[in-house]
């Protein structure tokens, strides 16, 4: 008899966000499930992993198909942590999120969500980052079901080519529905970052970093553009950072 699909799945906003709960509950209809996830925010934490104090994941829950350990590690180490050092056997998929927030654009850069799914595909693993484009601690994640079952049913069947793993961002909850899924490209916006200089009782300079997310990408099939016209987002993420196009023309 053929073993369920074994699914680990992390995220970066803790073991108590409601993205996590809302994708744990989809998971466990496709196989075993294995959750990973850290009890402090990892957001922002990108490809940061753990060397300088020892990574301590505890077992908190267990049934039959179902664990859950808690860790306080980031996104990345929780994947490693899993298929290398928790689980019997190498994961057939990771999910992490749901995020609070969309990482869709320059976000992914930032994301501890997303860089949990591109460390699984590090190892060939098929995996799938998913943002809700809200930010709020008790966002909806009511309307996600259907898209977020439909993308991990077709990796699922399909697999996704080596190196490759999706970055899926799924419109803010509206009164009107979400027109559908579109694989698009990652559109060309970024952060521009302020800095609020304070000075603190004792009398030293701090800052508070903030910003504001500009999109000067008026072309037509990027994510920022799906998410604006009410569309989940699929942007296939590659791991090879090559500039190709100047292997022949970068001369020294």
């Amino acid at each position: 008899m053929q073993n369920k699909p074994l699914i680990l799945i992390t995220n970066d906003d803790s073991i108590h966000a409601k993205g996590l709960r809302k994708l744990i509950k989809l998971m466990r209809k496709y196989g075993d499930v294995a959750v990973i996830s850290s009890e402090q925010v990892m957001s922002g934490m990108s490809h940061a992993v753990t060397i300088k104090t020892p990574l301590m994941p505890r077992l908190i829950h267990e049934e039959t198909g179902f664990r859950e350990f808690l860790t306080n590690g980031t996104p990345v180490d929780n994947v490693k942590l899993g298929k290398n050092a928790l689980l019997e056997r190498k994961p057939d998929l990771v999910v992490s999120g749901i995020n609070h927030g969309s990482n869709a654009a320059i976000n992914i850069v930032y994301s501890g969500t997303m860089a949990a799914a591109m460390e699984a595909a590090i190892d060939g693993i098929p995996s799938i980052g998913f943002s809700l484009d809200d930010y709020d601690l008790e966002a909806d994640f009511s309307h996600v079901d259907p898209f977020v079952e439909t993308i991990t049913e077709k990796v699922l069947r399909d697999g996704l080519p080596e190196g490759v793993c999706l970055n899926v961002n799924i419109p803010k909850k509206s009164h009107v529905p979400v027109k559908g899924i579109k694989v698009v490209r990652q559109a060309k916006a970024r952060w521009v970052e302020a800095f609020d200089q304070r000075v603190d009782p004792f009398g030293r300079t701090y800052y508070w970093i903030g910003g504001n997310f500009v999109n000067g990408d008026p072309r037509p099939d990027t994510d920022e553009k799906a998410l604006a016209d009410n569309y989940v987002a699929v942007v296939p993420v590659q791991l090879d950072f090559t500039a190709t196009q100047l292997l022949k023309n970068l001369e020294f």
